[in-house]
């Protein structure tokens, strides 16, 4: 498959400008910060676990997106045993799945989410099954059939096993598929992939993803004949852009 468009990682295209279409053969979605606003949640779990182990929220936060907790755990604190980072995120994760207060849809993920019925696509999330089914039925989301989840993959983001594995469940090449991800670890893993990134939100902006767009809003996701998936990049307003 080739692309109708590309845009180099240095110079990644906006919804502000017009943007040809990217194509693909599959979508793979992360959740937290894409699909699913639950920063507030997320805060206040690594609140517990950041004054109980001597760090800020905001020393925390700067590493945490993205990744398992576990190991957010080991880059905070090197020198701990593992052991010890897997007993605190196995809390931290019942905590967070008994907390959806909140916990709400990106912009434009209902409509993007039903747009994408019937074509492939895959969740790919540091979650657990657990605090993913929480924070997606919280949302109001529709879970996809296809997911990868904590419990599917031996390393966290920025290691790419998770979309290499979303990709090859779904049958599909990484080169042919397009991640859409919010965080530095996420879309890190996407790249070690060779992915193609579309960035939702203020943290993808940095990371200069192919395409950057404010919210899931901004776009509208087609069928293509082919059996592909074109995503269309729109400057307008989002109550004027359609979603299918």
């Amino acid at each position: 498959m080739t692309a109708t468009a590309t845009t180099p990682a240095s110079t990644p295209a906006s919804a502000s400008a017009s943007a040809p279409a990217l194509t693909a053969r599959a979508l793979l979605l992360d959740m937290d910060g894409t699909l699913v606003n639950s920063d507030a949640a997320v805060e206040r779990s690594w609140g517990v676990w950041a004054d109980e182990n001597g760090f800020t929220l905001d020393e925390v936060m700067k590493v945490s997106h993205g990744r398992q907790a576990h190991a957010t755990m080991a880059v905070l604190l090197p020198d701990r045993p593992a052991e010890h980072n897997i007993a605190d995120n196995r809390a931290m994760l019942a905590r967070e799945t008994a907390d959806t207060e909140g916990v709400v849809p990106v912009p434009g993920a209902p409509a993007f989410l039903a747009a994408l019925a019937g074509l492939p696509h895959a969740l790919v999330t540091s979650a657990d099954a657990a605090l993913a089914g929480a924070r997606m039925a919280a949302a109001a989301l529709p879970m996809p059939e296809i997911r990868v989840t904590a419990e599917s993959v031996t390393a966290s983001k920025p290691d790419p096993e998770g979309f290499l594995l979303g990709a090859a469940t779904l049958g599909i090449t990484p080169a042919d598929c397009v991640v859409f991800e919010d965080s530095e670890a996420g879309i890190l893993a996407a790249r070690a992939a060779g992915m193609r990134v579309v960035g939702v939100g203020p943290r993808a902006a940095d990371m200069r993803p192919d395409v950057h767009i404010e919210d899931l809003t901004r776009l509208r996701v087609a069928a293509l004949p082919s059996g592909g998936i074109a995503l269309h990049l729109h400057l307008a307003a989002p109550d004027s852009v359609p979603t299918a």
